[in-house]
């Protein structure tokens, strides 16, 4: 599509992230919630709505929410009640679903995004509310029937609401990447998308630049990647573009979007106003959260992602790409604070995390969780390079992967066994820069006449016979000396 008709034009998005809760129960029976599991095993009297059940919440859906709300700066609602949100669905057991409407545990908030592109943007929440998820249907190519699994339904479900406010399909995908971070970092949810754990629908409309009335809007429906949310919002947006530019009407709709063709197509048209005739449930007691409690919920909380950036780069006087790639996850962030409580040396440390030990887990497929060579045997390592007992080559190409195989041991005491200590002596560097000027007397006449370069040539040669155990800057400082006779 041409820019010029793009830049008339102003994106507008609202964001509904749906986050799973990774409690052992539902939230309102005490089914297990347990993933994978053979269809209909996670089921129950109540799960099934049977005549004569009554549902009880279970508190950890509570504690979990309220984290969150804290975590996105919301208020935290003193009262409130469950509501019955009535709508026919094949797998909704009951006919209804259990939400909150009109008094969501949290209320307003916000949450500060990076875009890949750098653009710095406040998110503006409407609510986070509690609610349950339905079941799953699943639809077999040339089967006549649609089979129900109800494993899911009653599965806490958070769903974190944010207002018309986002303009950038990057920002927007930015925030479902934050929501994802925040929800790891307070242990509330897996946040894996590929599961479903984590699902995002995005409301989008355009307008002209400078109009203040909102757009007709559609519904993008479970997105399931950061990737897949930017390139549905991208498309949704020309496709409504040519509609107003050819004089034709949007339909406001619910859509749904193709990875393999990259486009979105309608799924059924969305009403002016949803008659779902909200009720308070009459089978669950209103609550009353107090600010104790609240309060005791806060302290509890780790260190959060926009936190920890800030720590890293003050304290730890690191560069703002590090600070952000050692916050990526809860498990990295946790394992460089550890390890920085054993080295003062913060910038080679965040080198080592991002490079040698980043590649390491590659190889092995692990995570800094599970990682065996513990922080302080890398603060030790360290510690050799610095003091030139052993060379950074011989750390991060030898030393650190036999510390990953022999957990507990001491990082000079598997330096020595290797043989990998440094030898800066003369006596020892002295006949090995010798032999070296030896093998190549026209290089080394050639030196002498000015070329300077092929000091690396000497330095390569004397480095293999030292079989890596002789420190550069010596064995640099005394190979110019002796050529230089």
């Amino acid at each position: 599509m041409d820019k010029t008709i793009l830049d008339k034009y102003e994106l507008v998005i609202g964001l509904e992230v749906h986050s799973q809760l990774q409690t052992k129960s539902k939230i309102f029976a005490s089914d297990p919630t347990t993933y994978g599991q053979d269809p209909n095993v996670n089921i129950s009297a109540i799960t099934l709505a049977l005549p004569g059940t009554l549902p009880k919440v279970n508190k950890s859906v509570l504690e979990y929410s309220i984290k969150m709300g804290l975590a996105c700066n919301c208020s935290i609602s003193e009262y409130q009640f469950f509501d019955r949100k009535n709508y026919f669905y094949p797998d909704l057991p009951k006919g209804y679903q259990t939400t909150q409407d009109k008094t969501p545990i949290c209320v307003g908030g916000h949450v500060d995004v990076v875009s890949k592109k750098g653009d710095e943007f406040r998110v503006i929440l409407n609510r986070i509310h509690m609610e349950e998820d339905a079941g799953k249907s699943t639809h077999l190519d040339g089967a006549p029937d649609t089979l129900v699994d109800l494993n899911r339904a009653g599965v806490p479900l958070m769903e974190i609401v944010t207002e018309p406010c986002i303009h950038d399909s990057a920002v927007a995908a930015a925030f479902v990447g934050e929501i994802r971070k925040i929800v790891r970092y307070l242990d509330i949810s897996d946040g894996n998308m590929e599961e479903g754990s984590l699902r995002c629908d995005a409301n989008v409309s355009v307008r002209l630049k400078g109009e203040t009335k909102l757009g007709e809007k559609c519904e993008i429906k479970n997105m399931n990647s950061m990737r897949n949310i930017q390139k549905a919002i991208d498309y949704e947006m020309k496709r409504q573009i040519k509609l107003i530019e050819a004089g034709e009407p949007i339909l406001s709709e619910t859509r749904t979007f193709n990875v393999d063709t990259g486009k979105t197509y309608g799924m059924r048209s969305k009403e002016t106003l949803n008659d779902y005739r909200y009720f308070p449930c009459p089978d669950l007691p209103p609550m009353i959260v107090k600010q104790e409690w609240v309060d005791k919920l806060k302290a509890e909380m780790p260190s959060l992602p926009a936190e920890l950036i800030k720590k890293f780069i003050s304290d730890y006087k690191l560069p703002e790409y590090d600070a952000e790639q050692l916050t990526e996850s809860k498990e990295t962030a946790m394992y460089f604070e550890a390890l920085c409580n054993d080295t003062k040396n913060y910038k080679v440390a965040s080198n080592w995390m991002m490079g040698p030990l980043k590649s390491l887990l590659n190889e092995t497929g692990g995570t800094f969780e599970t990682l065996t060579v513990r922080p302080n045997q890398v603060a030790d390592t360290i510690a050799l390079v610095d003091d030139k007992k052993i060379s950074n080559a011989a750390a991060t190409q030898q030393l650190l992967k036999a510390l990953s195989e022999k957990e507990g041991v001491s990082a000079e005491e598997l330096a020595k066994e290797l043989d990998l200590i440094q030898d800066s002596g003369d006596d020892f560097l002295v006949p090995l820069i010798q032999q070296a000027i030896d093998k190549f007397p026209d290089k080394a006449a050639a030196y002498k006449k000015g070329k300077k370069n092929l000091i690396g040539l000497f330095m390569g040669e004397v480095m293999k016979l030292a079989k890596g155990k002789a420190d550069p800057q010596k064995t640099n400082q005394l190979l110019r000396e002796a050529l230089e006779k």
